[in-house]
């Protein structure tokens, strides 16, 4: 039996102490939960519609989260390395409450005023998630490397991403189930209550819900504690950190993972998966409607999948422990490749099979990233370093988003010119399946040129005789 950091013991290589003992990792995922189960969700762009704002506008109001999130992101991780990464987690609950208020009771009539409150809602919403993204992980992480319970993060991870797919079911049918004012006058005539519910009532219901949720993840989060060590040094920095410590911890983080090619390689054929990956799913709706799946049914299949990924996280547990990271990127490599390509035949309901393997490849992807990612990388610049993984992700998905956009329009003006007979939504669906014909070669070209700049630099890092 050894003794390990902090009074923790292992005897036949099982720690005594059980990670979900300690109070930061549960709270680590009640507010992954709290954060990520948003009601709106299954009407997120109808809930903008009905607010009065146009397709334009809520496409322009979505650049401006992303852009936000891309601007935010390695200074907020930079932060909590500083300051401390409870303190950011708290202030992301504030904002989450902030930005849930905005819309939830801005007033209607004036379409200037509803712009303005969702234009300062995506802007703190992007904040938000900047500044969530590294700062929870970063803190259950150290937790468990202060008590010497590393090793348990694969676990952690597991759990965690079971609890979320279960708090994502409740959202997404809890959250259209509100939605619907005929289900609610349904539900208040069993219960007696007078009075009719409408539209314009019904459709705040998901963002107080969520607000709630904001609520209960300030709660979480101020009872998170730092690890010890990073609480000393989160005071001594309190209150003093500068414009430069922040661009100094950016620079090293930054210098650190273009020095260590595996950091390098996990965060470049990451981003290159989850970009790809997470714009196809941004187009459930659309490739559902085109294999001719009917549009009462999308909200059940979300469902449907969260209920999937409340499997995934131990298959993706298993193949860390039994592959090397260098065989699990070839495996999803090759799977999500075929995947591709089968979504390209647009086969009437069992094209749904292909897509749903699209969210099982975007889990596997979030998981091997935050084991491998978190594994290499030491405390002092674990968030800083997870932020530049979260900027990573959002601006290959901004640049994915515009070469989409540039192929749909290709596509139309190509088609239109054939065919000047066809009606203008027959076009839009020829030129949406010539564009997600174009992703499994967008996919290979990614991977061709992450292999090309990754590869070499891990051959010689293991012909040398050290680690990769």
């Amino acid at each position: 039996m050894c003794l390990l950091k902090d009074g923790a013991k292992r005897e036949g290589g099982v720690p005594l102490v059980s990670p979900y003992g300690l109070p930061n990792i549960r709270l680590f995922v009640v507010f992954r939960v709290l954060f990520n189960a948003r009601f709106y969700y299954p009407v997120f762009t109808i809930l903008f519609l009905d607010f009065g704002l146009s397709l334009e506008q809520f496409a322009l109001l979505n650049t401006v989260w992303a852009f936000t999130i891309v601007l935010a992101e390695v200074p907020s991780g930079a932060l909590a390395d500083l300051l401390g990464r409870r303190l950011l987690l708290v202030t992301t609950s504030l904002l989450m409450i902030a930005e849930m208020s905005l819309i939830a009771f801005v007033p209607l009539g004036n379409p200037q005023l509803v712009f303005w409150a969702f234009l300062a809602n995506r802007v703190l919403s992007g904040l938000a998630e900047a500044m969530a993204s590294g700062a929870d992980e970063a803190l259950a992480y150290d937790t468990l490397v202060a008590h010497g319970l590393a090793g348990e993060w694969p676990k952690v991870l597991e759990v965690q991403m079971r609890a979320q797919n279960v708090g994502y079911i409740f959202a997404m049918t809890l959250g259209a189930v509100v939605y619907d004012p005929g289900v609610v006058n349904r539900v208040l005539g069993w219960l007696c209550v007078k009075g009719v519910v409408t539209q314009q009532v019904s459709m705040r219901f998901p963002l107080y819900l969520t607000l709630g949720f904001g609520l209960l993840a300030l709660v979480a989060t101020l009872r998170m504690r730092e690890p010890q060590g990073l609480s000393r040094q989160a005071e001594r920095s309190s209150g003093s950190v500068t414009l430069w410590e922040v661009t100094c911890l950016t620079g090293r983080a930054g210098g650190w993972i273009l020095r260590t090619p595996m950091a390098l390689a996990i965060i470049l054929f990451a981003m290159t998966f989850d970009h790809t990956l997470r714009m196809i799913v941004t187009l459930t709706s659309q490739y559902y409607r085109l294999i001719d799946l009917p549009e009462a049914s999308f909200g059940l299949l979300g469902s449907a999948v969260a209920v999937i990924g409340l499997f995934v996280p131990r298959v993706a547990r298993k193949m860390t422990e039994r592959f090397s990271p260098g065989r699990n990127a070839v495996l999803l490599s090759g799977a999500l490749l075929l995947v591709l390509f089968l979504l390209t035949l647009f086969v009437p309901y069992l094209g749904l099979l292909p897509m749903i393997a699209v969210f099982i490849g975007l889990m596997l992807t979030s998981f091997f990233t935050s084991h491998y990612l978190n594994e290499i990388t030491e405390s002092h610049q674990r968030a800083t370093v997870l932020s530049f993984k979260g900027l990573a992700f959002n601006a290959a998905y901004g640049f994915i988003g515009l070469i989409f956009a540039g192929l749909i329009k290709h596509f139309r003006q190509g088609q239109a010119a054939l065919h000047p007979d066809w009606p203008a939504a027959l076009l839009e669906d020829q030129a949406f399946k010539a564009t997600i014909g174009c992703f499994p070669w967008y996919l290979v070209i990614g991977l061709v040129l992450v292999s090309l700049l990754c590869l070499p630099r891990l051959m010689r890092l293991r012909s040398g005789g050290r680690p990769s």
